[in-house]
């Protein structure tokens, strides 16, 4: 059997990038559009230690906003080094994706 984290686990860290780079946005929030695309099984015990080590990398950066719900919210957003990182997994990405792509079609 295929083990699924196996294979996200490579490629999360560009969709929270992704995700953050479209608007910013809190944790719980990112973990809810990553399970609507898809990723059922990402939970916030497994996206937050990204979030942490994305920002100690000054790939993302945060601050705290108040909330109509509660306690403030800790929104992320991408710092000038997450850009490049984003466009380069972007590249680095596709160029995988076309080379699993032809593989699984047999294509030469």
């Amino acid at each position: 059997m295929v083990d699924r984290s196996q294979l996200m686990r490579g490629t999360l860290e560009g969709c929270i990038l992704k995700i953050i780079s479209q608007e910013e946005t809190y944790g719980y929030e990112i973990v809810s559009r990553l399970q609507f695309f898809g990723f059922d099984d990402v939970k916030e015990g497994s996206t937050y230690p990204i979030l942490v080590r994305l920002e100690r990398k000054k790939i993302i950066s945060s601050v705290y906003k108040e909330s109509p719900l509660g306690p403030k919210r800790k929104y992320y957003f991408l710092t000038n080094t997450g850009k490049e990182f984003l466009s380069e997994f972007e590249h680095v990405w596709n160029d995988v994706k076309n080379s699993v792509d032809k593989i699984m079609k047999g294509e030469q």
